[in-house]
């Protein structure tokens, strides 16, 4: 254990960059970009020249150069790892797909990339059940890479992809780069930690809703806590954010997948997501995903703002699709600093169909049988949050030993 210690210990440092407070001393505005891990392509590129390259990629893997008249300017990894003369062999990518337009859920088929010529591997499709690579996929890779980005909830399957990622490597004595990118959600910890019953592709580990960590100090407490079992170690590299702390303001310049279009949806997602679990929608099937939500079923004289959900690009079976939906818009609220219950308890008592609230995928994305019983017994919020804390103390004092800003 010692020796393992020592490596987590030097894996985190071997390739680090100081950081600074990005805020001003009114804490509004952004004093110095933040420079996300693959920018710092002069602190990685020595591990990968002379090497046969795996990257798990999507479209959020990119290069960002500086923006002229106010419009952001990048490349996506690969173009430039390839013009560094970089030989990357295979393109590995997660749900929603390497462009980031698939449906949540699609089972999305290996493809080629047009541009490059090089071969695309989904890893969540009917081949490669939710992120577990083949035998065969890592042949003659020498070093993979690692760059998506996160929103930092647990149900966030990238997460997922990310243990599998690290489990194949160890399985194979190759090693990984995760290049680090800011978390949306990292201003907090909070909601129920997964019980291990549980686990699927939608909570693997015994973390709470909101973690309140970037995906490569995730990657780092994965191989910590020995989460990957069976004795297995991911030989891994953490290319760290400059510019950045846990008080930064940071707006996702790229859509993360089809249904999180802006940062609202994204600061509510956590909360809103459970939804999905019961018969009532979060708003696929419109251009307001995570920042409305809705039932026929829910009481028309308190709800009064209404949608239609329809297939989109985003979700080609939305729930309750052509039906009215009675509900609530959020999008004017401020900012969640926390996991809202409100909407979730309220919706319940004010729906006409409480025996079929909730479904059966409600308590793999809360990770606890308790919430659905809370909730149906007429516990307050405040009530089930009490129930919380043991957990996310217990949490937040193994997290602090894998914390980078």
């Amino acid at each position: 254990m010692l020796i393992r210690s020592l490596f987590i210990i030097f894996s985190i440092l071997f390739i680090d960059v100081p950081y600074s407070n990005v805020k001003n001393t009114n804490n509004s505005e952004i004093t110095n970009k933040i420079i996300v891990g693959a920018e710092s392509i002069e602190e990685y590129k020595h591990l990968l020249v002379g090497k046969n390259v795996g990257i798990v990629a999507n479209h959020t893997s990119v290069i960002f150069k500086p923006s002229q008249h106010n419009q952001q300017h990048y490349t996506h990894i690969v173009d430039s790892l390839l013009k560094s003369n970089i030989n990357i062999k295979k393109i590995f990518t997660p749900e929603h797909g390497y462009k980031g337009e698939k449906p949540n859920g699609a089972n999305i088929s290996d493809d080629v990339d047009k541009n490059t010529g090089l071969e695309i591997i989904s890893l969540h499709g009917k081949k490669r059940k939710y992120g577990e690579l083949l035998e065969t996929d890592l042949e003659g890779i020498d070093i993979m890479i690692f760059d998506i980005q996160d929103v930092g909830v647990r149900f966030y399957t990238h997460i997922s992809t990310l243990h599998y990622v690290m489990k194949s490597c160890a399985q194979n004595n190759i090693p990984l780069i995760v290049l680090d990118r800011p978390n949306p959600n990292i201003h907090y910890v909070d909601g129920p930690t997964l019980e291990t019953e549980n686990k699927s592709f939608v909570g693997m580990h015994q973390v709470p809703i909101v973690y309140g960590m970037t995906i490569g100090e995730y990657a780092t407490m994965i191989n910590g806590e020995d989460w990957l079992e069976d004795d297995l170690f991911c030989n891994l590299t953490v290319v760290k954010i400059k510019n950045y702390n846990r008080e930064s303001i940071y707006s996702l310049p790229i859509k993360p997948s089809p249904n999180l279009p802006n940062d609202k949806s994204i600061n509510f997602y956590p909360s809103l997501c459970l939804f999905e679990g019961t018969n009532v929608s979060v708003g696929r099937g419109t251009s307001e995903q995570f920042t409305i939500y809705g039932s026929p079923f829910l009481n028309n004289k308190i709800y009064t703002y209404t949608f239609i959900p329809k297939p989109n690009s985003g979700s080609n079976n939305p729930k309750n699709q052509h039906e009215i939906c009675f509900g609530e818009q959020l999008k004017e609220k401020g900012d969640f600093k926390k996991i809202e219950l409100k909407y979730l308890i309220n919706a319940y008592k004010h729906s006409s169909s409480k025996d079929q609230f909730f479904n059966s995928f409600f308590i793999k994305l809360s990770g606890t049988k308790d919430l659905k019983r809370q909730i149906i017994n007429n516990l307050t919020e405040e009530q089930i949050r009490l129930t919380w804390e043991e957990d996310l103390k217990y949490f937040e004092n193994i997290r602090s030993k894998y914390l980078f800003y």
